[in-house]
């Protein structure tokens, strides 16, 4: 045994969200948020998502939302029209 603690990881918020033209300009998104488990299924799922829709984005962060702690976003997939992630 090396005589360390074992580090823990924070949780990852994986999410899949794809957008359409609202008519006006804008874009609105075109279902819920869609969680994953891996970032590989996430980048999967946008990129079979984006020829049907304006702008698609997978993306993931560190979170702890019970205590309401959330990283940085990592952007893994962006397609098209897509918000600005913060």
């Amino acid at each position: 045994m090396s005589g360390t603690a074992p580090v823990h990881k924070m949780p990852k918020l994986i999410v899949v969200m794809a957008f359409e033209d609202d008519g006006e300009g804008g874009m609105r998104p075109a279902f819920e948020p869609r969680e994953f488990q891996s970032e590989a299924r996430a980048r999967t799922e946008a990129a079979a998502l984006a020829g049907r829709y304006a702008g698609v984005i997978a993306w993931s962060r560190e979170a702890h939302p019970d205590i309401g702690e959330y990283g940085e976003p990592n952007v893994l997939y962006a397609f098209g029209q897509v918000p600005d992630m913060e």
